[in-house]
């Protein structure tokens, strides 16, 4: 009788037990069920990006960008700029007046460092030199062989030869190999130098030149707070015997590169009429000229730029030609930026050898030392800065 009790109570327990199973299943079965059915979609979306075809990717990833937001920021915020200077140990008496104006007309007073750079080894004495004209802090670095160099793509013979016959008809630095050099490390690789990371605007400096005027403002939160991404104040003809394929190679990449082009200004956006005055049938030979330049180098860092570089580069121009850094920067700023995103440097005097800009609005004589005779903008035949104004202007 005793074991019929508890052999019942047994079978009692062990169904209440079942019992509490059951219902333990059934309440946690849905979320189970939930999470995991989850996972396998977020799985599928993941796996669907993946292994997408390639057409599609490629189709998601040309698709027309929306233009980003500018960076948040105060306008008196610091801007991340600095000077950049391309120049030799034998230019250093040069240079050392360069720097003595900036300081004296800007630099006193906003501590922009200078960014030294040379294809060999700075002299200590041009170190002590140029470090104890500034109380800025001063960085030297140097070029390496793909910076300073010829590619492994160029006939070197061939540019030797031509060189010579430019030599024959006169052209400007027609057989400097050194200017050819510098062309293509001004057009395609100063902004990737490590001593330039950190920093996203630039004023580049040139040994024995000239500035005229104080300024009262920094002129790195000006480009920065109204959007600027290029400043100028000279704008020149270039010597037409110097870039006698360039147009056309310009033409060859928007053919060859429609996805690169896309991403431009739509021609009425651009500044496309300085650099054309036939709509693209030729260049009308004008740039801006870069031995000034105040510009964002986020401006060449950007993809279409790169790509835009490394394919005139690849034919040869810089060295079978004399393809110069200010018709290369010029088209290529002339149609990669909207109009609003030029800035003329009316009121930064500035002497280049034998020409000189020179401010003559009545308002900037007590803060300039030139002669407003002097000015460079209106020479006829030479000076391009009316048609900048007129590509400005027009709709």
């Amino acid at each position: 009788m005793n074991n019929w009790r508890v052999a019942g109570k047994q079978r009692l327990l062990l169904v209440v037990a079942l019992g509490l199973l059951t219902i333990s299943v059934l309440f946690f079965l849905p979320v189970s069920n939930l999470s995991s059915v989850s996972n396998q979609e977020q799985q599928q979306k993941e796996l669907d990006v993946t292994s997408a075809p390639e057409q599609e990717q490629q189709k998601t990833s040309t698709i027309e960008p929306i233009e980003a937001p500018l960076a948040s920021f105060e306008p008196d915020d610091p801007v991340r700029a600095c000077f950049v200077i391309l120049v030799r140990n034998r230019e250093l008496d040069g240079i050392a007046s360069t720097i003595r104006q900036i300081e004296e007309r800007f630099n006193k007073k906003y501590q922009y460092p200078y960014i030294f750079l040379n294809d060999d080894d700075f002299t200590q004495e041009f170190k002590d030199t140029t470090s104890l004209l500034t109380t800025a802090d001063t960085r030297y670095g140097k070029l390496d062989n793909q910076m300073w160099g010829y590619p492994s793509f160029i006939n070197q013979t061939l540019a030797a030869d031509n060189r010579a016959e430019m030599a024959k008809s006169g052209v400007p630095y027609a057989e400097s190999e050194s200017y050819r050099h510098m062309c293509r490390f001004q057009s395609g690789f100063f902004f990737r130098h490590p001593l330039l990371d950190e920093f996203d605007y630039y004023w580049r400096l040139e040994p024995d030149v000239d500035y005229h005027c104080d300024l009262s403002y920094d002129v790195f939160k000006f480009m920065r707070n109204n959007g600027k991404k290029y400043g100028f104040n000279i704008a020149f003809r270039e010597f037409g015997a110097t870039v006698p394929s360039l147009w056309q190679t310009v033409m060859d990449f928007e053919r060859d590169r429609p996805e690169v082009v896309k991403h431009w200004p739509v021609r009425e956006d651009s500044l496309w009429r300085f650099v054309t005055d036939d709509n693209g049938e030729s260049y009308n030979l004008c740039h801006f000229w870069t031995n000034f330049e105040i510009a964002s180098l986020d401006l060449w860092r950007s993809n279409d730029y790169l790509k835009f570089f490394n394919y005139l580069d690849q034919t040869g121009g810089f060295f079978y030609e004399r393809w110069g850094d200010a018709p290369v920067h010029s088209i290529a700023a002339s149609m990669m930026l909207r109009k609003e995103e030029f800035h003329f440097f009316n009121d930064i005097g500035y002497r280049h050898t034998a020409y000189t800009h020179c401010p003559v609005e009545p308002e900037f004589r007590s803060k300039c030392s030139c002669n407003p005779d002097d000015n460079f903008d209106y020479n006829p035949g030479l000076s391009c800065y009316s048609v900048f104004k007129k590509a400005l202007e027009e709709s």
